[in-house]
This record gives structure tokens, sequence and C-alpha cells, in this order.
């Protein structure tokens, strides 16, 4: 994958990115949105307009005509105006969701790219709920300003009446906007809080539910549920603290908003007591009070769902934002080439250095599991070069020089838990549906029995992470996804550990006889798949200390027969 080269980007960064980003669509709902506020407010200035006419001029039946256009020419903008203002809003909203979390979902797909001090569980969240709540941005700003549109208004209409009513309005929102802006600094801050450990509680659970089978076998399993439920309960308790603080924010903006109203409304009822103003107007006020608790509660809210995008987006800029710890070349190796380890020194390796000629099936017998899982690490480039020692070549190239796509269309370093998506077998033998050699995988991966158990054959629904297969069945499907594949290099990780002895020994002869002529290396201590390769290198302490066949091997070597006899 390719590296993006754009490095800072905070929070604040992102926010500025979506709004540039959307600022046609922003303009288009800000104009309709205000339109929207502006129709409502009309419509109480309109009816004491139009009491204020009848008791002037009398009973008139086409003033009567008049005034009900007036009100259904009202009545179609208001609704035509939010119809069409949401719709824009919400589309643009959606739009920016989606590519934050495909940016997101690409960073965390990117192992050697990026530092990330984060779960997949976590990422998971970022990309969805944190992507989601940054793209709200965009329907913020249009509503703020919509929503200060019909405060204006409304303080004009009420300032024309009498000029006490206007600024009533005006020093009433001012305060109840610097009291609110106040307490949603505590929402922004408790809600980060929150999100945080909800994204935790969700990388615990992925955990979990990848490692559910081994927890049961040695008797974790209670322990890793203690764990979680202690992750969960400081999930729960943040939550609740955030619900607390939300609720006084809306209680407190509500009560605010009313007393503005009720104060708008008293005041009005007292200047036409005194006859400072016309029971028109008394009308007009008394319903634009009523009216103006819309606006107030929406504009009001708004500073909270600013501060909530803005922990959204800073919790997105530590994916984003991540320094990378290394810098893929743009080089590529030659087709077929050799694979070469030269004195790698990483984890349980030690001076670990062999040579894998072009065309030749080797399998790698490890004595000890560590050491096959950091070589596996290695090779998958897991792990950058820059942090280990040694040098590993791809086709006479050295991995560091070579671009992580080149790597990865040359060779493929398939993992022991491979995992099995939900879809079909066919969808998770060959994802990008080009492969041209699924049948010869699926026959030499011995899967063929699990496609005839069903009537839908390569078809059958798949649930998500293998449930429906056995642990065998999911193995077979996983190593028939990597031969379908077909890279120059195919390193396989104890394929076949959950697989019975009899089908182990046919899959390990037909990969032999699908993958002739190519690249393969089997880091296994299967006696099956060591008696098929051209020859065998006994991993030990971190180093290669013997090389041969797997039968010269048992013949000679008695550490090496206790290892792999079975």
């Amino acid at each position: 994958m390719t590296t993006d080269t754009q490095r800072p980007r905070p929070g604040t960064a992102i926010l500025r990115t979506a709004l540039r980003r959307n600022i046609g669509a922003m303009a288009w709902g800000t104009l309709l949105m205000g339109l929207y506020q502006a129709g409502e407010t009309a419509f109480p200035i309109a009816l004491g307009l139009i009491v204020e006419h009848t008791m002037r001029d009398g009973r008139s039946l086409q003033a009567l005509a008049l005034s009900i256009g007036a009100l259904a020419v009202i009545i179609t903008t208001v609704s035509l105006s939010w119809r069409f203002g949401m719709r824009i809003l919400q589309k643009a909203n959606t739009t920016e969701a989606h590519r934050w979390r495909v940016k997101v979902a690409a960073c965390g797909l990117q192992p050697v790219a990026r530092d990330v001090d984060l779960k997949s569980g976590e990422v998971l969240t970022i990309a969805t709920e944190d992507a989601d709540q940054t793209a709200d941005i965009i329907e913020v700003v249009p509503l703020l300003i919509s929503s200060l549109v019909a405060v204006l208004v409304a303080a004009v209409a009420l300032g024309l009446a009498d000029i006490r009513l206007g600024l009533l309005v005006i020093v009433g929102t001012v305060a109840i906007l610097s009291i609110l802006s106040v307490m949603s600094r505590r929402i922004g801050s408790s809600t980060q809080e929150q999100q945080a450990r909800v994204a935790r509680a969700g990388a615990k659970v992925a955990d979990l539910i990848t490692g559910l089978r081994p927890l049961h076998g040695f008797g974790g399993n209670h322990a890793a549920f203690r764990s979680y439920r202690k992750v969960s309960t400081e999930a729960k308790h943040q939550s609740i603290t955030v619900a607390k603080v939300n609720g006084a924010y809306a209680g407190t903006a509500l009560a605010l908003n009313a007393v503005l109203a009720g104060a708008v409304t008293l005041t009005a009822g007292w200047l036409a007591f005194e006859g400072r103003i016309t029971i028109g107007e008394l009308v007009m006020a008394v319903g634009l009070a009523q009216f103006i608790m819309e606006p107030l509660k929406l504009f009001s809210e708004m500073p909270k769902y600013v501060m909530i995008a803005r922990a959204s987006a800073a919790r997105m800029a530590l994916v984003l934002s991540a320094p990378p710890v290394m810098t893929p070349g743009s080089e590529r190796p030659s087709p077929g080439g050799d694979l070469e380890i030269d004195c790698v020194r990483h984890g349980t390796l030690t001076d670990l250095k062999f040579q894998v000629k072009a065309g030749e099936f080797v399998a790698i017998a490890p004595y000890q599991p560590r050491a096959a899982a950091d070589l596996a690490a290695v090779l998958a480039v897991r792990v950058p070069p820059a942090a280990y020692e040694g040098t590993v070549r791809i086709g006479g190239r050295a991995l560091a020089d070579l671009s992580v796509e080149a790597v990865r269309e040359h060779m493929l370093v398939n993992p022991y838990d491979g995992e099995i998506f939900a879809g079909t077998l066919r969808t998770n033998i060959d994802p990008s549906g080009t492969s041209r050699t699924v049948p010869d995988a699926v026959g030499a991966s011995m899967l063929t029995d699990v496609v005839a158990l069903h009537r839908e054959g390569l078809d059958y629904g798949v649930r998500d992470r293998g449930a429906n297969l056995s642990g065998g069945q999911r193995q077979r499907l996983s190593l028939a996804r990597a031969l379908a594949a077909d890279t120059d290099v195919l390193v396989l990780h104890d394929p076949t550990t959950a697989v019975d002895a009899v089908t182990e020994q046919l899959i390990a002869r037909n990969v032999a006889e699908l993958r002739r002529g190519r690249t393969t290396i089997v880091i296994t201590s299967s006696p099956a798949f060591l008696d098929a390769a051209d020859r065998v290198l006994v991993l030990d302490d971190g180093t290669i200390t013997a090389e041969d066949t797997h039968r010269n091997l048992l013949a000679r070597d008695q550490a090496y027969c206790s290892a792999v006899a079975r």
C-alpha cells in the first residue's frame, strides 16, 4: 500500500478539511435551512399582521383569502426548504463520514506503514462512530447559522414592535449561549474519555472472540471475562457520567429557553396592557415567544455537537497523524526470484541465515514455536526492516527497498490462524474474483469434501470467523485461499495443525504438486510436509543448525527425530 505523505493532521485540521470539502453543499443547505427558519418565524408575524389588519379594516373576504394565500405560501416554503435542505446536508454528511471511514480503514490496513498504539477494536470504533460524529459538523454549522437567522429575525420583528422586546431576545440569547458554552466544554472532555473507554472495551471483545478457543483450552476464559467486565464497567460508568452531563446540559438549555420565552410573553403582555403595542403586535410577540424556543433549543445544542465532533476528530487524528515506522521503497523484485535471509536478528532469531532458490519447495522445522512466529512476522513484513538486524532479500533486492504492494504481489505469507470472513466459500478463497486456480486450490487443500457436503457448493454461506465450520475446515479454507493467490513465493505457517494425519498427508503431496516450479516455504513440524519438501532446514535456538532431506535427518539426527516424529 502507498503511504500517505501528509503527516500532520490534528483534530482541528480534520474538521477544517471536512468543512472545506463540503463548502458547496453547506452553502446550499444553509440557504435552504435559513429560508426554513425565516418561514417559521414569518408565520407568527403573518398572524399578527392579519389580526392587526382585521381589527383595523374590519372583515373582508378578499383580505381573508389573501391572508390564507400568504399563510399557504409560508407553509409551502417551510416544507420544501426543510425537505431539500436536510437532503443536501445529510447526503454531504454521509459522504464525508464514508470518506473518513475509508481513510481510517486504509491506515489500519497498513501493518508496516503506521505505528498506532491502538488495538484493532479501537480502530474499528474510530472508523465508525468517530467518523460519523466528525462528519456531523457539516450539518451542525448550517443549522447553527439558520437558527441564528431565526433568532435575529424574531429579534428584529419584536424590536420593530417595541425596542425592549428585541433587546430582551438578544440579551437573553447571549446569556444562554454564554452559560451553555461553559457546560459544553465538560461534555467534550467527558465524551472523548467515553469514546476511548468504549473503544478499549470493543478491542477487548475482539481479543476475546479471537482467542476464545485457546482460552477454553487452558482454562483462562474466566480470567479473560473478568478482565473484560472490568473494562466494560469502566466504559459503563463513563457513559453514565456523559449521560448525566448531557442531561444537565439539555435541562439547563430547556429551562433557560423557557425563561426567555416567558419573559418575552410577559413583557409583551405588560406593554399591550400599557397600550404601547397593539393587539396584533401582542399576538405576534406571543407567537414568536413560543416559536423562538425551537431555534433557541437548536442553537443552544450546537456547542455540544461541536465539542463532540472535535473530540471524535482528535481521536481520528491518532490514526491519521501517526508517524510512519518505515518508508517503503519503490523497487520491485525479479519474477520468480530467490528468497534470502542474511544474518537476521529479531526476537528469538539469532544470526539466521539461509537461501531458497527459485522453484524450490523447502520446509523449515522449528524446535521452538516462538522462533517460527518471529520468522513468519519478518517475512510477512509485520516487522519493519529497521526493527531487526540483517537483511531479507526477495529476487535479489532488499526488503527495505521494495514497495509494500510489490512484496504482497510477489510473496504471500499465510498465517496459521488465517481469518475467515462472512460470505461464501468462494469469496473466502478468491476475494477479488480474479483467480483462475480456484478449482486446483480447492482440490489441493482437500476442501472438496466441504464443498460436496452442501448443494450450494462453493456458494455455501460462511458465517463471520467461520463459525459454522470446524477448525480443520477453516484451516483448509485458509490454505485454499493462499494457493489460489498463486504468488511467486508462498510461505505457509503450520497449515494443517487441525487436520487429521491421513488428510494432512494428501494435502502435503497436493501442495507440492500444485506448487511445482514455484518457490514454496512451509514452516512446520508436520512429517508429511517435511517429507514432501525438497530439503528441510532445522531452526533451533534462532538459527539454522541442520539441512538435509527429511528422511536423511530422521536417520542420523536423534534430536530431529524426537522433535518431528508423531
